[in-house]
Formats: C-alpha cells, sequence, structure tokens
C-alpha cells in the first residue's frame, strides 16, 4: 500500500511539474528521461526490444536497440503530451491530428448503426480520442482499473476532461459488454485499445507467425449489435499526430459465434501487425504479449 501510495504521488507530482514547463523544455526533458532509461536498458526496455524481435526477427540486435531507443522517446512523448493535454485548446487538439480516410468514421456515424474502432498499443490515442469527440462526438471507451485507487481515478477525470466517456473494465458492478452495446444501439462511437487480452476469454491469433490472445469486445460488439467495425493506427509524424483509418472489417454471417468471432479477432490482428510493421518506434508494447513468452514467464 505504502509503494502504491508513493507511486501515486511520483506520478501526480510529474503531472503537476510537466504541465507549469515551457512546451520546449517539458518536451526536451521528456526525451532526456527517455534517452536515459534505454542507456540504462532494464526491464521494460528489454521486453520492447523483444517484441520488436517478434516484428522483425532478422534484425540485428543493433538495429533493435535503435528501434527501442526511437520507441522510448515517442513513449515519453506521449506521456508528455497526457500531462498537459488538458490545457490544451481546442484547436491545439484538433491541428494536431492529420487525419487519414477518416470518411470512413463519419460514414458509419452517419448511417446510426454505432460504430465500434479497434485500436493497437500505438501513438497517442488520447489525442486520438480527444481529436474524435471533439470531429465526430462522444467516444465511449473501457479503461483497465489502475492500482492506487487514485491513480485510476485520476485518469478517469482526465479522459473524461476530453469528452470520452470511460467504462472500468472490471465492469464496476454493470455489464460492460451490455453497457458498450447500448452505446452502439443508439448510434454511438466505442474505441477499444485491443491487441493484449487482460481477462481469460481472449482468442488464440497469429501474430508475426506466433500465437497471442486478444480480446474478443470488438469482434462481438460488431457482431451481436451489427454496427460496423474498423481499425486505426496512430502514429508520430513530426509535430502532429496521424490517425490513419482502415476501411470496415468483414463479419461472418455463418459458423458458430466462436468460429465467426476467430475470423474478425484474427482479421483485426493482421490490420495491427501492418500498422507495427510499418511505424515500429509508435508501438509501447512494454508487456509481455505473446503465449511462449507469457509461458517462459509461468515456468
Amino acid at each position: 500500500m505504502i509503494r502504491e501510495d508513493l507511486g501515486a504521488m511520483t506520478y501526480g507530482l510529474g503531472w503537476s511539474a510537466v504541465r507549469r514547463m515551457p512546451e520546449k523544455v517539458a518536451y526536451a526533458t521528456a526525451e532526456r528521461i527517455a534517452d536515459s532509461v534505454w542507456a540504462r536498458h532494464g526491464k521494460q526496455v528489454r521486453r520492447l526490444e523483444s517484441n520488436l524481435a517478434h516484428v522483425f526477427p532478422d534484425a540485428p540486435e543493433s538495429e533493435l536497440r535503435v528501434l527501442s531507443r526511437a520507441g522510448m522517446r515517442n513513449y515519453l512523448r506521449y506521456l508528455c503530451d497526457t500531462f498537459r493535454m488538458p490545457d490544451w485548446s481546442r484547436d491545439k487538439i484538433i491541428s494536431g491530428i492529420r487525419p487519414v480516410d477518416d470518411h470512413y468514421l463519419s460514414d458509419a456515424l452517419a448511417a446510426k448503426r454505432g460504430l465500434v474502432l479497434a485500436l493497437p498499443h500505438m501513438g497517442n490515442w488520447d489525442h486520438a480520442g480527444a481529436w474524435a469527440c471533439l470531429v465526430h462526438g462522444r467516444v465511449t471507451t473501457v479503461a483497465e482499473r489502475l492500482k492506487p485507487e487514485s491513480l485510476y481515478e485520476k485518469f478517469l477525470a482526465y479522459r473524461a476532461s476530453l469528452g470520452m466517456e470511460v467504462l472500468p473494465h472490471d465492469g464496476g458492478g454493470i455489464s460492460v459488454f451490455d453497457e458498450l452495446r447500448s452505446r452502439l444501439e443508439a448510434g454511438g462511437f466505442v474505441a477499444l485499445v485491443a491487441d493484449r487480452d487482460l481477462s481469460a476469454s481472449g482468442i488464440q491469433v497469429d501474430y508475426f507467425g506466433a500465437p497471442i490472445r486478444v480480446p474478443i469486445g470488438p469482434a462481438r460488439l460488431a457482431i451481436q449489435s451489427g454496427a460496423p467495425l474498423v481499425t486505426a493506427a496512430v502514429y508520430y509524424d513530426g509535430p502532429q499526430t496521424v490517425v490513419q483509418i482502415h476501411p470496415p472489417v468483414a463479419i461472418p454471417t455463418e459458423g458458430t459465434l466462436r468460429e465467426r468471432l476467430t475470423v474478425v479477432c484474427q482479421a483485426v490482428a493482421d490490420r495491427f501487425a501492418e500498422s507495427v510493421s510499418a511505424h515500429p518506434s509508435d508501438w509501447h508494447m512494454l508487456s509481455r504479449l505473446w503465449l511462449s513468452d507469457l509461458e517462459a514467464r509461468d515456468n
């Protein structure tokens, strides 16, 4: 408990300090921290490099080190954005995003059938969510419950300040799926980060030639609500964040529910793999992902 309280206090102090810094100083500081963390080559950096080795199995260690350094810089940039975004104006939020093919969002929402957007852990999805709320209407999402509770509440308040509706991953006494489905049936917009399973109900898919488990939420919502399912890649390009929207995923109408879920989850994973391959330094996967790595941890 003491460790959690200290962690929340440290995080809160960092949040406050970064918001008060001049912009150039804040981002230069974030880059220096990223380089320091990368140079120490601790657990998270080694895990990122291990994950990148799955993406680029033939890459030499020196190349993975270059990618991980760029990845840590982008991750710290994302955190710096996160700390400062509550003070950004509407114009800054919108102008900081360069959308690509966002007609897939507007077309689906105009049809009033709802929309499910699935994303990998890439770029600044909070900025993308704030932009989507301003341009396309309120976005509903789900957040993993963090410890300590004070830190979790801070993130809930932060995302709510950006215009998002955030439901707790553990349900908080409600059925998260039913709540999300009701938003879709009312024509709403649901966005979910969907490349890492946080439950026991995930589906196994092939990801860069090896199995991982992904959450079934986006696929199940699309199948059972009739809402279209699109994917997106979010990545930095100079001073802007690119939000590249992909066409709707084909939803099968035949087979058992499990078979249909597997087909859709694999299609989503294939889209994610293309995005990660194209923008590996924007992929913030600092945890174990592949089943072989998870099994090695448990042994």
